[in-house]
């Protein structure tokens, strides 16, 4: 058992985990300013980037290098200076250091030793996005970014298929479209937000559906980095306004899943779209129905 006391005396020094701006300047905080000036080093995934931070609020806290390619090297050295009483803040390029971002590996390391971690805190895209989404709020998963290859990507999607909660992921503009797609074809047509250039000024919010936000993305090509909001399993076959009409379910509900694939593929001549819609139909992924009909074919 490990109880902190994050501001009784302690014969270690604190580790700061420390908010930064997501895009706006005015979104730090007069704490993560203090904080910044008063501890004795600051970790940061990229000096340049954070020096850039220190001179506009005139902080002249001594700056080393804390990124995914030396976190070892330097979480080491800088867990020794911890144990030696030094006050260290870790500081990402922007929002909460250790969400997608360097640093959860030494906060556990410090609190294995003793050492308090203290969270200042500060703007987060996820959570920034998700609260503007008209998405529910009540529960909902943040998943990071998706994988980059199509093999581990489609296993991602099948995992978070039955999440009840709305999801958020981060996507690059360049993999924003491939990944959509991916989206579409695992989990239907559900209400989402693609939410861009958070508290810069061109700040936008494009809600409807998967399928509209693809369409959008046919006119206008993605700029900038995207935070996906997505409703959970609740909505696998709802539309933006809500949950579908008795009427849109009933016609197949009576169906066995095989006579509802063979339905579509009647009207499209293509198994694997036909896959697609029963799976959209019944809020299934299409590797889910996929390994049913499979499942059934060995039965028999």
């Amino acid at each position: 058992m490990n109880v902190q006391r994050s501001f009784g005396s302690a014969e270690t020094g604190r580790l700061y985990l420390v908010g930064t701006p997501i895009g706006n300047l005015e979104d730090m905080t007069y704490r993560a300013v203090r904080t910044l000036r008063e501890v004795d080093l600051i970790a940061a995934e990229d000096t340049r980037q954070t020096r850039k931070l220190l001179t506009h609020f005139e902080i002249q806290t001594r700056l080393v290098s804390y990124h995914e390619h030396n976190k070892q090297a330097s979480g080491e050295e800088l867990l020794r200076m911890l144990e030696e009483g030094r006050q260290i803040a870790i500081v990402s390029d922007a929002g909460l250091p250790a969400i997608s971002d360097p640093g959860s590996e030494l906060v556990v390391a410090a609190a294995a030793a003793g050492i308090p971690v203290v969270p200042i805190p500060g703007a987060n895209a996820a959570l920034s996005a998700l609260i503007v989404s008209a998405l529910p709020t009540e529960r909902f998963l943040f998943a990071g970014f998706p994988p980059r290859e199509k093999k581990r990507l489609q296993p991602w999607l099948d995992e978070l298929a039955g999440q009840e909660g709305t999801l958020i992921f981060y996507e690059s503009p360049h993999r924003l479209e491939k990944t959509l797609q991916a989206v579409s074809e695992a989990w239907g047509d559900r209400p989402m937000a693609m939410v861009r250039e958070l508290t810069k000024r061109y700040e936008e919010v494009a809600r409807g559906t998967v399928e509209q936000c693809r369409s959008w993305l046919d006119d206008h090509p993605p700029q900038g980095e995207y935070v996906l909001v997505i409703g959970g399993a609740e909505h696998r076959s709802a539309a933006a306004d809500g949950a579908p009409r008795a009427d849109e379910v009933l016609w197949w509900s009576t169906l066995e899943l095989a006579d509802h694939v063979r339905h579509y593929e009647e009207l499209t001549g293509d198994h694997k779209e036909a896959m697609r819609r029963a799976a959209q139909d019944r809020g299934l992924s299409r590797r889910e129905v996929y390994n049913s009909l499979m499942k059934k074919h060995e039965q028999e």
